[in-house]
């Protein structure tokens, strides 16, 4: 699983992008009336991904983890795109967490995918600092919310 790829095109674009446009609101190209999701809601869509992260990988359903791993990525790339007021340092310090994860997953090592994850939760809290919302704080997930979706691979319970 390569997330690093990601990461460069993200660092691509933001570069581009010019300093005036650091605002607190959505980058818009055009004024037409495209739906462009709040901040806020794609920030819940990457919590609810990073609690089923941690319940896929504790159930050992390292498919399941993979695919949390790479929409979490996208909420957060979609976020500094979308964005541009997020620092592009805050989407970097991301870039080695969201890595070791994906390669704990991949080598489907529980004792390295919990560490991972940890720098991970880590890395969203410096960020959530950082932009005055230190409010916000994240962690291990210690209650199953999701008592509708089976974590454990078909065949495994």
């Amino acid at each position: 699983m390569k997330l690093r790829g990601w990461i460069v095109g993200l660092l691509m674009v933001a570069a581009a992008a010019p300093l005036a446009m650091a605002q607190s609101g959505p980058s818009r190209s055009d004024s037409s009336e495209q739906y462009v999701p709040r901040l806020g809601d794609i920030m819940n869509n990457a919590q609810i991904r990073h609690i089923k992260l941690w319940y896929a990988a504790k159930a050992a359903n390292w498919e399941l983890a993979a695919f949390e791993i790479r929409q979490l990525q996208e909420n957060l790339v979609e976020a500094a795109l979308l964005y541009s007021g997020i620092p592009v340092t805050n989407v970097t310090t991301l870039a080695a967490p969201l890595q070791a994860v994906a390669d704990a997953i991949d080598a489907k090592d529980s004792k390295k995918f919990a560490k991972a994850f940890g720098d991970l939760t880590g890395g969203c809290n410096s960020c959530h600092q950082s932009m005055q919302r230190a409010f916000v704080l994240i962690r291990t997930p210690t209650e199953q919310p999701f008592g509708d979706q089976v974590f454990p691979p078909q065949g495994k319970k």
